[in-house]
């Protein structure tokens, strides 16, 4: 079993790359730090590469990056992956910051790229935009969330943080409540795209510029239940779901099993567990324009 420790980046797919390249560095604030071969790289402000785009006939997340411990070599990522019967490739300088990675596929097509060591490709600087801190994490909609913890868990080391019912599960690879979710849908795709905000005061000031800019929210202002943290959801032009966050609970020491105090905790302390209907601490109800992502 391989063992992931962060998110690193996700690349998508669009059928208009500058449209794209705009929305993510005039609205969202990251920097287009490099433009080569079809490809846009675009780093946080703190110069940690979080997206990557390609051409593509439709709208899609093609890729996740994740990274393991920099001391594991990449013939112990390949012979981990290969030990669970999986096809995998070695890809050498295969994304600007990233040496080498080992790349293979998860049961619904979207390819992972596996690596340990990782450089920044920009500086600290500052952007138009809201600016987050990095990628937080990734939902997909899939026929049977409970197949996708199982490969998750399996092959690459992930914990369970939380349940909806049956429905939504949360999965973990570091301290942060959750990386990867998978939500129960119709349709197989991306549910939406996360990123982390310094703080409650940030996300505010990032719904006035939205607003300034005539992007609605489709939900939130609000605080979730599983993860507790502070969100609101908005489309980017191509109809992605795009979350801003703050507060995401954090589980620093695994032996003790639980996530970090908090004063909106109603659990003490407040482990994982599968919750049932009551699923945000305070805010309105998501909008149909959220719903339908499922749908």
């Amino acid at each position: 079993m391989i063992q992931v420790k962060r998110i690193s980046h996700a690349t998508f797919e669009t059928p208009d790359m500058d449209r794209q390249i705009e929305y993510f560095t005039e609205i969202a604030g990251l920097v287009l730090a490099e433009r080569v071969n079809g490809r846009a790289y675009l780093a946080t402000k703190l110069g940690d590469l979080a997206v990557q785009l390609e051409k593509g006939t439709e709208a899609r997340c093609a890729r996740i990056a994740l990274q393991v411990a920099p001391e594991t070599s990449i013939d112990d990522i390949r012979r981990g992956i290969e030990a669970e019967n999986l096809r995998c490739e070695v890809r050498n300088d295969p994304t600007p910051g990233v040496a080498k990675m080992v790349t293979f596929e998860d049961p619904k097509g979207t390819v992972l790229e596996v690596f340990a060591g990782q450089t920044p490709i920009g500086k600290n600087q500052a952007v138009p935009g809201i600016g987050p801190l990095k990628l937080g994490h990734l939902a997909f909609c899939v026929p049977e969330p409970k197949d996708f913890v199982e490969f998750y868990t399996r092959v690459l080391g992930f914990r369970m943080s939380d349940w909806i019912q049956d429905w939504f599960a949360f999965l973990r690879c570091g301290p942060d409540h959750h990386t990867l979710n998978f939500v129960r849908g119709k349709r197989t795709q991306m549910h939406h795209i996360a990123f982390e905000l310094k703080d409650w005061a940030q996300i505010q000031t990032a719904c006035d510029f939205l607003g300034g800019k005539n992007i609605p929210l489709i939900w939130g202002p609000g605080r979730h239940g599983p993860g507790h943290n502070i969100y609101t959801y908005h489309r980017n032009p191509d109809d992605q779901i795009i979350e801003l966050f703050a507060e995401l609970d954090k589980m620093l020491d695994e032996s003790l099993g639980h996530f970090d105090p908090r004063p909106w905790h109603r659990d003490r302390p407040q482990k994982p567990k599968v919750w049932e209907r009551t699923r945000d601490i305070w805010g309105m109800p998501p909008t149909p324009e959220y719903i339908r992502q499922r749908e």
